[in-house]
């Protein structure tokens, strides 16, 4: 290992054993590296430090100097305790036999394959939202997962809050009849993001570790793509449907039924009134067909403008007519709801990063509360319908661009979201245009499309990898 290291982008070359899965005492140190710290990774530290016997061991971040800045922060925080330790490269640490864990906040691209390091190393892993940038590296991380023994713990918060884990319960135990929509909301105020030219790497910054997996050009930085606006772009991210949108989407196949793998897929919508240098949408209606009458429904609205309505929540709609939203039970045709009250659900307690240093410290990966097979069929739907709208067809702007059939909840779904973009964004019908996805059929046992389209939908179910970063075909 230490010899591949010398080369820049050289493939990782830890041995393939099963973690011992020790259980570690209230008096040892656990020492855990946390990688990408601009941003979510703070949150990480913040998570880390407060607890008896963590040592944040390593800060990990291509950016020499966010890496300086909080290696600098975090040894006034611990006051001598330990000694941080602010590297570049995630493959440094992970050859230290005497560290426990890594904590991952990266970009997307990043997320599936520095677990399955992280697992071939013999190391825990607190992954970030999305736990993959595609549906091939999330299988791929699951069966590392399998075949290593680690704790794997998503950073889907919310599996971490008894309440929410009671509500998906009672749900699914039929409390309120049979579930036909779940229906998970991510609108939030955001803005362009505007155009920044091709030019030099700035020194502070390896280019190449922060590409990482992502197919991106030696002569193609610009400056939208570090620190935070990778989001928008397809080689790094996957728009708000599988960024913020990753937490709703968990909730809402939560109450569906955990490991529950779609029938079908669609997505439609546009990145609208911009016209900046991003790729993904910011405008979406998603819907995804789980058999047997039962759908996810998924609405990206990442607009502004005065009296915006932000939304990022949940709701769901029963056979009967009844429905829960914000907390309410609503009967059939009744505007009076009643406050929803269930027992808590069965959590490891702790919060997010909390839990997650319990089942470690235990050796136990099913005392996660987000586990990497649960957290690969919450990124899943998020997946196939960004593949749907990126094969989408240009259609007219009218709530007619789509023809439900007798799915009367998703053609008002549809009509609402296009109501707010006519009357409150103010597109113009006559020069606006729908990018309308088409419905992609899905074969759950291996996990690729088949029918129509299958094809060209299967050749983005996984992208190609910067030699040296490949995301390997067996773990």
């Amino acid at each position: 290992m230490k010899g591949s290291m010398a080369v820049a982008g050289a493939a990782i070359a830890i041995g393939g054993t099963k973690a011992s899965g020790k259980i570690i005492g209230a008096n040892d140190r656990f020492r855990i590296a946390v990688a990408g710290v601009k941003s979510r990774g703070n949150a990480h530290i913040d998570g880390y430090v407060g607890q008896p016997n963590v040592e944040v061991a390593y800060i990990i971040d291509p950016d020499s100097k966010v890496r300086d800045r909080v290696v600098s922060g975090l040894a006034k925080r611990v006051k001598g305790r330990y000694e941080p330790k602010g590297i570049c490269d995630v493959r440094k640490a992970l050859e230290d036999k005497d560290l426990d864990a890594i904590s991952i906040a990266t970009p997307n691209h990043w997320h599936s394959l520095m677990t399955i390091w992280g697992c071939q190393a013999g190391k825990h892993v607190y992954v970030e939202k999305p736990l993959s940038h595609d549906n091939f590296e999330g299988r791929r991380v699951v069966e590392a997962w399998k075949k290593y023994g680690v704790v794997i713990q998503h950073g889907t918060q919310q599996r971490s809050i008894a309440r929410v884990a009671g509500l998906s319960k009672a749900i699914r135990d039929g409390k309120w009849g049979k579930l036909v929509v779940s229906h998970g909301y991510c609108c939030k105020p955001r803005n362009g993001i505007g155009f920044k030219p091709v030019g030099p790497v700035p020194a502070e910054l390896d280019w190449n570790i922060w590409r990482g997996p992502a197919n991106i050009a030696d002569n193609a930085f610009h400056k939208n793509l570090v620190h935070y606006n990778w989001h928008w772009f397809w080689a790094t991210g996957n728009g708000d449907l599988n960024n913020q949108g990753t937490h709703q989407l968990d909730v809402a196949i939560w109450a569906l039924g955990d490991n529950r793998q779609p029938k079908a897929a669609m997505g439609l919508g546009g990145r609208f009134a911009w016209g900046d240098q991003g790729e993904t949408p910011n405008s979406m209606l998603n819907i995804i067909d789980y058999g047997d009458g039962q759908y996810m429904f998924f609405t990206v609205r990442n607009v502004n403008y005065k009296g915006y309505k932000r939304q990022v929540e949940n709701e769901y709609y029963f056979e009967d007519g009844g429905k829960i939203i914000r907390g309410m039970y609503y009967p059939k045709g009744s505007d009076k709801g009643e406050k929803v009250k269930v027992p808590a659900g069965k959590v490891t307690p702790g919060g997010c990063f909390g839990s997650f240093i319990n089942a470690c410290k235990a050796g136990k990966p099913e005392m996660s509360n987000a586990p990497a097979d649960v957290a690969h069929h919450s990124c899943l739907p998020g997946h196939l319908c960004n593949i749907s709208y990126r094969m989408g067809k240009k259609t007219p702007f009218t709530t007619k661009a789509v023809d439900f059939g007798d799915n009367k909840l998703g053609q008002a779904a549809f009509e609402n979201l296009h109501e707010i973009l006519k009357d409150g964004v103010k597109l113009p019908a006559d020069k606006t245009q729908y990018n309308v996805g088409p419905w992609l059929k899905w074969d759950g046992a291996t996990e690729s499309f088949i029918g129509d389209h299958a094809e060209a939908a299967n050749k983005l179910n996984r992208k190609v990898c910067r030699k040296g970063f490949e995301v390997p075909e067996k773990v």
